[in-house]
């Protein structure tokens, strides 16, 4: 049995309420006839296609749900797209969420421990994050633990890829090695080291990035000539040699900067690091330093001393980029980079046999604390940020 069929008229107003025309509403309720001429016009102008035949019922029912099957798909791929943007600037968000809380409490420790008032806390005053391996630990390591605390610093996000926080401080704590936990005390030092060495890294990225710019051009400013004049004599460049400079001026594995903090200063613990900020153990014959007081009879060398620990870092990583006994190691960075790998400490540690004089001994050693401390999972490891005046310097 054949549907009725609907009135040419009917299957006009049928398509003036299923696509919402709001004219139609208009006149609808103001009670006003229009022609079947008018309303064609008005679907027209609203770009609804004039039925070319008499539909039924049924047919204008498969439109509506036809119509109504796209809307939902619409909103259904909406929802999706938007699901799909809320992961992917997940990590975002908690990157600056981050940022902004470690800003807030940085702020707070830099108004509450001041240079001049760092030294008066008292110690009933701490924060109280004791356990049973501090309960002879002094008042320099135990600010430093709360501040790290505090500020939720630890190894086991960033080995997870979490960004180390920027906080420098100026010296080492005093009683680092009262801490009982070997495990403890070893991490302690390397969230101190940590920044230091990524602070010197990025800044010498930065230059080495605008060493790079400034070669692309075909001409440079009286500016990029003076700058770069300073940078071959930072790196002990002679005649100008570009590609020297280019072999020299590059970063210094994180593993291998922490390893060798860790052997020269006996994690933090050594005269020479906690008298005169020398974690590195870098001679000098006619700069201030500290005497040993084990050393040859023929030799005059003294341990070179430095104003704070940044000072000290950016002393050792010129002197790899720079000494002869070195080449070796910067020839193999510079070969690692020309083949687009990553730089690894594991892969450089190898050559630095001339830093000690047990020279393969020396590197054994340092292959050793970077594996058993897995040391590597810090070489790709990045500052939160290095806007300087959202970092703590204490």
């Amino acid at each position: 049995m054949k549907s009725k069929s609907v009135p040419y008229l009917d299957q006009l107003l049928e398509l003036g309420k299923l696509y919402k025309v709001d004219e139609l509403k208009f006149y609808a309720k103001s009670k006003k006839k229009l022609t079947t001429s008018q309303i064609e016009l008005i679907l027209l102008k609203n770009k609804i296609r004039l039925p070319e035949q008499s539909y039924n019922k049924k047919k204008i029912a498969e439109i509506k749900f036809k119509e109504q099957v796209v809307t939902n798909i619409l909103i259904t791929l909406f929802l999706i797209t938007f699901v799909i943007s809320l992961i992917s600037v997940r990590p975002f968000i908690k990157t600056v969420t981050t940022e902004i809380k470690f800003t807030y409490v940085a702020k707070e420790y830099k108004s509450n421990f001041k240079k001049e008032d760092y030294k008066k806390v008292e110690k009933n005053k701490l924060p109280s994050n004791k356990n049973e391996d501090d309960d002879f630990i002094g008042i320099d390591t135990q600010i430093t633990l709360n501040l790290f605390e505090n500020l939720k610093y630890d190894l086991k996000s960033i080995r997870l890829g979490q960004s180390v926080k920027p906080v420098y401080l100026s010296k080492l704590p005093k009683d680092l090695k009262k801490i009982k936990s070997t495990n403890k005390r070893k991490d302690t030092f390397i969230k101190i080291v940590m920044p230091l060495i990524l602070s010197e890294n990025e800044k010498i990225l930065e230059d080495r990035n605008k060493l790079f710019k400034i070669l692309g051009k075909q001409s440079n400013t009286m500016g990029e000539k003076v700058w770069l004049k300073r940078r071959f004599k930072d790196y002990n460049v002679k005649g100008e040699d570009i590609t020297e400079l280019k072999l020299k001026m590059d970063i210094v594995p994180t593993s291998i900067a922490i390893a060798q903090a860790a052997k020269e200063s006996g994690w933090g613990t050594s005269r020479f690091a906690l008298e005169g900020n020398a974690m590195y153990g870098q001679w000098t014959w006619d700069g201030e330093g500290i005497e040993p007081s084990k050393k040859d009879k023929r030799q005059e060398h003294k341990i070179l001393k430095f104003p704070k620990l940044q000072s000290s870092v950016a002393a050792y990583m010129n002197n790899l980029n720079t000494h002869r006994g070195y080449s070796e190691f910067r020839n193999k960075r510079s070969e690692i980079r020309e083949k687009k790998q990553e730089i690894n400490g594991l892969d450089l540690v190898q050559y630095l046999y001339n830093y000690a004089q047990t020279g393969s001994e020396y590197v054994k050693t340092l292959k050793k604390i970077i594996q058993q401390n897995n040391l590597n999972d810090f070489d790709n490891s990045i500052l939160m940020n290095s806007n300087r005046s959202r970092s703590l310097t204490l």
